[in-house]
């Protein structure tokens, strides 16, 4: 099993810039419309949103799988 590393939506994209606030934030937001909440890469600590980046990328990698 991988170790998750959790980071804040400011810090996931300072580490990846192909990612933008705003474009992060519309997937969170609609979560369970796009299977993200499925995946487990969401975690949420009172208000606080973190992302599991290993489980954020395995949701992207099969984003690309379900459409091939």
């Amino acid at each position: 099993m991988s170790s998750s590393l959790y980071l804040t939506v400011k810090q996931f994209i300072a580490i990846h810039p192909a990612f933008t606030q705003g474009g992060l934030r519309s997937l969170i937001f609609n979560e369970y419309k796009n299977g993200l909440a499925k995946s487990g890469a969401i975690v949420r600590l009172g208000r606080k949103i973190l992302i599991d980046e290993y489980r954020f990328f395995n949701w992207v990698q099969s984003q690309n799988e379900s459409t091939s």
